[in-house]
């Protein structure tokens, strides 16, 4: 039979930067932040011993290999190993969206891998445990250069705040009127940059910022932002909510610039240029930066012309998604 996890992609509206160990040990770190309503997809189907090889691992790339060490996708290599699966598995991997795009796609597929062997394994286990799983996997045993907010997002779903203090996180759903919710969740666009990159690749300035303290009044501000736009979104009135969100999304990119050289480029400013003037209230780039996705916040009034004036652009809306990691089928 086969067992289907499905994992939500992420966006990070305030607090990015706050949220690696490097900082928040020696400071206080906050997100804020949303799964949303595009996925990754991870299927496995136990193989019968009569096949010439153990593992097959289909993604950008086919991998058909003997003994679970051959396997070039690190995750799935690393995953295996550590939980002794020893069984014979085909393993297709699926998206909604392109990887490496800024929507937290290494952390959602970790996340869902994850919550599939342990149900191929027939083990109990919670959201926080796949967040924090999900944390060791990508940064002790892969030893990348990630924050820990993306693992959260996707192992619990919702819209929610986590907050970073040493060992401990802190999880708060953001309690946002049905008016409010939707004006928000019908108003926010992913426009496509075009440009593909490793988030790790683009983060040894800011990490060097981050670790020297040349970052902190930005981050700092980034986090201010942070406990503002919980203020805002738990408001009452959706058009003041609207225009205050948006006016603060900007801020906060405009801030985030300033952690690092490689955050954007004159191509991903003069697309977001051109959002802003065909009706955008704010945005940001999504994820570490160099590329992927700038999500836009874009009123019902002014979608029209939105996408008229971007239309040479892929332009996704986005909802919420609710549930978080989970097994479709099993």
């Amino acid at each position: 039979m086969m067992i289907v996890a499905r994992t939500p992609l992420r966006v990070s509206f305030f607090g990015g930067g706050t949220d690696y160990p490097e900082y928040f040990r020696r400071a206080r770190g906050a997100v804020l932040g949303m799964a949303i309503d595009k996925y990754v997809y991870i299927s496995a189907l136990r193989l019968a011993s009569i096949l010439d090889y153990r593992y097959r691992v289909s993604y950008s790339r086919i991998e058909t290999v003997s003994d679970a060490t051959e396997i070039q996708h690190p995750v799935v290599r690393s995953v295996l190993l550590h939980y002794g699966v020893t069984e014979a598995l085909d393993l297709s991997i699926m998206a909604d969206l392109p990887a490496k795009s800024g929507l937290g796609s290494s952390s959602s597929f970790t996340v869902g891998f994850l919550n599939l062997i342990a149900a191929l394994q027939k083990r109990q286990i919670t959201k926080l445990d796949l967040a924090r799983q999900a944390v060791f996997v990508e940064r002790e045993l892969l030893a990348e250069n990630v924050g820990v907010q993306d693992q959260y997002h996707a192992a619990f779903g919702g819209l929610n705040r986590f907050d970073f203090e040493g060992e401990r996180t802190r999880i708060s759903p953001i309690q946002m009127s049905g008016d409010c919710l939707t004006a928000m969740t019908g108003s926010l666009f992913l426009v496509y940059t075009g440009i593909t990159r490793f988030a790790s690749a683009t983060l040894d300035e800011q990490m060097a910022n981050t670790n020297s303290g040349a970052a902190d009044k930005d981050l700092s501000h980034l986090l201010k932002l942070t406990d503002q736009a919980v203020d805002v979104l738990e408001g009452n009135d959706p058009e003041r909510m609207m225009t205050e969100f948006g006016a603060m999304l900007h801020e906060g990119w405009e801030t985030k610039k300033r952690l690092s050289s490689k955050v954007s480029n004159p191509a991903i400013d003069r697309l977001y240029t051109a959002a802003r003037a065909a009706g955008a209230l704010g945005g940001k780039l999504c994820g570490a930066g160099s590329g992927g996705f700038l999500l836009m916040l874009v009123p019902p009034e002014r979608q029209a012309k939105f996408h008229e004036q971007l239309g040479g652009h892929a332009i996704v809306q986005i909802g919420l998604d609710t549930i978080g990691s989970t097994i479709l089928t099993g």
